[in-house]
C-alpha cells in the first residue's frame, strides 16, 4: 500500500531543489469526500498532497493547460518542468500526448502512483450505496473491500460495487512511464477488457440507434467532455470558433464562407455530430480514463462511443493507446503485418 507521506516528501524535495516549478497531485476537498486536483509550488505546501481511492482526475488535463501556460509567457517564463502525480490511465494519457509531440519529455517529472489491487471510486456508485449517508474518509483494506467512514461509522463495501467502470476493466493500473514509482507494479483485471462495451452491444440488439438517439436527445451540450479531456486540445474546436469572431464589421460574405460543421443548438441531430466527430477524433488516441462520462450532468454513457472505437483499433491492428512514446500513434503506424481482416 503506499504511504502518502511518501509522495509529499518526494515533491517537497523537488520544490526544494528547483528542480521543478510545479508539482501538480491531489489534496483533500472541502466539498465532498473525493480528493481535489492540487496545484503545489512551494515546499511548506507538499503537506497537503494526498493519495487515496478517491482521486479520480485525470492530472495529464492540467500538464497540458500548464504547456499552454508556458507557451503564452514566451522566454521569458519560468522552463522548468512541471512534476505530476499519474496513476496508470493518467500516464497513458502523457505517453500520447508525448507521441504527438504535444511537449518532451524533459518538460515532466512522473511520479508514477500504482492503483496495484484497487482503483478509483465512482462517486456516483458511491452515494447511491451510502444512502444519504456523509462519507468522511476512505481506504481500501487489501482484501478487495473498501472501509467507508461515515457519518454513521464505519461500514464495508466490496470493491466491485463502487470502483468506477473503467477501474474493472483496467488493463494498467501502474503507469507506462515513471520517473518513479509508488506502490507495488501489478496486474489486476476484474473484469476482461471491452466488457461493458460487449454486454451493452448484446442489449442493443439490432436497434443501436433507439439506444444512442436518446442519450444524444438528453445532451446539454455543456462541453464538460471536451473541457475535462486531455485528448482535446485543439486550439479551434470543429464545433465553435475561436480564431473567427463576428463582429458588427463582419462581412456577409465573410459569414456565408465560413464552414460550419456543427450547430452549437441542442438538438438530437447536432449532438449526435458531435459526439461522433468527438469519439473520432480520440479513435487511437483516448486512453479510457473515464474523465468524459464522470464529468457528464446527465449521465450519457461516453465511454462506450470511445471504447467502440478502442476496440476496433484494437482488433484491426493490435493497437492500444497510451503504452509506448517511442511507437508512433495509430493514424501515423504501418507494419506489414497488420491483419487486414476489416479490407473487403
Amino acid at each position: 500500500m503506499i504511504d502518502p507521506q511518501d509522495i509529499r516528501d518526494q515533491a517537497r524535495s523537488l520544490l526544494e531543489s528547483g528542480e521543478v516549478r510545479l508539482v501538480l497531485g491531489y489534496r483533500d476537498s472541502t466539498a465532498g469526500p473525493m480528493a481535489a486536483p492540487a496545484f503545489v509550488s512551494r515546499p511548506e505546501d507538499a503537506d497537503d498532497l494526498t493519495w487515496d481511492p478517491t482521486c479520480v482526475h485525470n492530472l495529464a488535463l492540467y500538464l497540458v493547460d500548464e504547456c499552454k501556460k508556458q507557451a503564452a509567457a514566451g522566454e521569458g517564463g519560468d522552463r522548468r518542468p512541471v512534476a505530476l502525480v499519474a496513476k496508470g490511465c493518467d500516464s497513458r494519457g502523457i505517453v500520447v500526448l508525448l507521441q504527438e509531440k504535444y511537449f518532451s519529455r524533459d518538460d515532466v517529472r512522473i511520479l508514477g502512483v500504482s492503483c496495484e489491487r484497487t482503483g478509483v471510486i465512482d462517486q456516483r456508485k458511491l452515494a447511491q450505496r451510502l444512502d444519504g449517508r456523509t462519507a468522511d474518509a476512505t481506504a481500501f483494506t487489501g482484501a478487495d473491500i473498501f472501509r467507508i467512514t461515515t457519518d454513521d461509522g464505519d461500514i464495508e463495501i466490496p470493491a466491485r460495487e463502487i470502483l468506477a467502470d473503467r477501474c474493472l476493466e483496467c488493463r494498467a493500473p501502474s503507469p507506462a512511464v515513471n520517473d518513479i514509482l509508488f506502490g507495488e507494479a501489478v496486474e489486476r483485471t476484474y473484469d476482461e477488457s471491452f466488457h461493458a462495451l460487449e454486454a451493452a452491444e448484446r442489449a442493443f440488439g439490432d436497434a443501436p440507434w433507439t439506444f444512442w438517439r436518446h442519450q444524444f436527445d438528453r445532451c446539454l451540450r455543456c462541453y464538460a467532455c471536451r473541457s475535462v479531456c486531455p485528448m482535446c486540445y485543439c486550439e479551434e474546436c470543429v464545433v465553435d470558433s475561436i480564431v473567427f469572431n463576428v463582429s458588427p464589421d463582419t462581412s456577409a460574405e465573410e459569414k456565408a464562407n465560413r464552414i460550419k460543421w456543427i450547430e452549437r443548438s441542442a438538438v438530437t441531430s447536432e449532438n449526435a455530430g458531435y459526439h461522433l466527430v468527438r469519439a473520432l477524433h480520440l479513435a487511437g488516441r483516448c486512453i479510457d480514463c473515464g474523465e468524459c462520462e464522470r464529468v457528464c450532468p446527465v449521465n450519457i454513457p461516453l465511454r462506450l462511443l470511445n471504447s467502440k472505437l478502442e476496440k476496433e483499433a484494437y482488433e484491426a491492428f493490435g493497437y492500444r493507446p497510451g503504452t509506448d512514446a517511442d511507437l508512433p500513434s495509430l493514424v501515423a503506424s504501418f507494419r506489414d503485418d497488420d491483419p487486414n481482416d476489416f479490407i473487403r
